[in-house]
C-alpha cells in the first residue's frame, strides 16, 4: 500500500500468522500484566475467535486489508471492556489485517464540561460545540482518551501511534449544519469532513503500526472542528479504501421497530437504509449515516455491533453472519459485471 509523501520505515519485530509457527493468543498479545481468571477466559475466547476465523475459507482474503474501527460507548469507560477491545485490535493485527482505530469520547467530554460548569447540549445527535467547548474537546480527546487507548494497545507491544485529524491535515472539515423538525439549528464548531489526506496514516500502516485517530479536524477557514467520530471513521474508511468499517456502540444494532420491539435488523442494503434514515433516533443517526456513506463510496461492508459484549470486534470483523447490523452496497443491476477486489500487493502484505 502506498501513499503520496509516505516512506517505508520498516516493520515491527513481531510476526504475523503464517510468518512463523502459530502462537497462542496469550503469547501473541505478549507483555500484558498478570491476568485475573476473567481476563484469562477473555483472552482464551479471543484466541478461539481468531482460530475459528483462520479456518474460514474467505479469511485469507482479509490479510493485508484495512479495517477501520470506531471505538466508543460503554467500552470506553468500562476497564474490562477497554482491555478486551485492545486485545481484539492486536489480534486483528496478528491475523494479518491492518486495523485503524477512530475513537470517540462523549462520556469523558461531558464529564469534563460538568466539572468546568459548561453546558452539555445535543441537537440532532451532535454535540453543540462553542469555542469554550472546543477547547475541552481537544484536551480530552487528544490528551486523555487517545493516550489511554494508545497505552492499552501498547501494553501488548510497540503497536499504536496516536494522531489527531489536525495532524498533517489528515482531516479537513467545514461547519456542519443541523436540522431539527425541519428548521436549521446552530450547533457551533461541529465539522463535516470534506477532505482526507491519508499519507500520515498510510505511513504508519506501512511501518506496521496501528493508527489511533482523534476526530478533530482543521478547517480551511482556520477554525478547528469537533467531528462526530462515527462520521470521521466513515470518511477515513472511504479514503483508505478499507475493506470494512466496524462501529462499536451501546446497543445490539439497528432495531427494526424501536421502541415497540428490540428485534435487530441483521442485514440491509444501502438503499434500504437510506429509506429508514429520516426516522432513526438521534443517537443511532450518525452511526447509520456513516455506514451508508461508507458502503456507497466503496467500502465492502459496514457493521454496527454491541461494544458492551466482550470481543464483539472480532465477531464484527470475522463472522460472516455476525452480531449486530451489517450494511452492504446495493446489488449491481442485472447483467452488470460484478467488481472483484484487487488482491493485496506484495508491498501490502509485507
Amino acid at each position: 500500500m502506498s501513499g503520496s509523501g509516505t516512506t517505508r520505515t520498516g516493520t515491527l519485530p513481531h510476526t504475523r500468522p503464517g510468518d512463523a509457527p502459530a502462537e497462542t493468543a496469550a503469547s501473541a498479545v505478549g507483555a500484558a500484566p498478570a491476568a485475573s481468571t476473567a481476563d484469562a477466559a477473555s483472552t482464551a475466547s479471543a484466541a478461539d475467535a481468531v482460530t475459528a476465523a483462520a479456518d474460514l475459507p474467505w479469511a485469507e482474503e482479509l490479510r493485508g486489508r484495512t479495517v477501520v474501527v470506531k471505538f466508543g460507548g460503554n467500552a470506553m469507560v468500562d476497564p474490562a471492556l477497554h482491555r478486551t477491545f485492545a486485545q481484539d485490535v492486536v489480534e486483528l493485527w496478528h491475523a494479518g489485517l491492518r486495523p485503524v482505530v477512530v475513537h470517540g469520547g462523549g462520556p469523558q467530554i461531558s464529564a469534563m464540561l460538568d466539572r468546568l460548569d459548561l453546558e452539555v447540549r445535543f441537537e440532532a445527535g451532535l454535540r453543540v460545540t462553542t469555542p469554550e467547548t472546543m477547547d475541552v474537546v481537544r484536551m480530552v480527546l487528544t490528551g486523555q482518551v487517545q493516550r489511554e487507548l494508545v497505552g492499552a494497545l501498547n501494553a501488548h507491544g510497540p503497536f499504536a501511534v496516536g494522531l489527531s485529524g489536525e495532524d498533517a491535515h489528515t482531516m479537513t472539515a467545514v461547519r456542519r449544519p443541523a436540522w431539527v423538525d425541519g428548521r436549521p439549528v446552530d450547533i457551533g464548531l461541529v465539522g463535516e469532513v470534506v477532505a482526507v489526506e491519508t499519507a500520515a496514516v498510510r505511513a504508519l500502516l506501512e511501518a506496521g503500526r496501528i493508527p489511533v485517530v482523534s476526530p478533530v479536524a482543521r478547517g480551511a477557514d482556520g477554525e478547528v472542528y469537533n467531528v462526530n467520530a462515527d462520521l470521521a471513521a466513515s470518511a477515513l474508511a472511504v479514503a483508505l479504501g478499507a475493506d470494512r468499517l466496524v462501529v462499536l456502540t451501546d446497543v445490539e444494532g439497528l432495531y427494526a421497530d424501536w421502541p415497540r420491539s428490540t428485534e435487530v435488523v441483521a442485514r440491509l442494503t444501502a438503499g434500504e437504509l437510506d429509506a429508514l434514515l429520516p426516522d432513526l433516533a438521534s443517537g443511532m443517526l450518525p452511526k447509520m449515516e456513516g455506514c451508508l456513506r461508507a458502503v456507497r463510496a466503496g467500502v465492502r461492508a459496514a457493521r454496527v455491533v454491541d461494544g458492551r459484549v466482550p470481543h464483539a470486534l472480532l465477531g464484527g470483523v470475522f463472522a460472516a453472519d455476525g452480531p449486530g447490523t451489517t450494511v452492504v452496497p446495493d446489488p449491481a443491476p442485472e447483467g452488470a459485471p460484478v467488481p472483484v477486489p484487487a488482491p493485496p500487493s506484495e508491498e501490502d502484505d509485507a
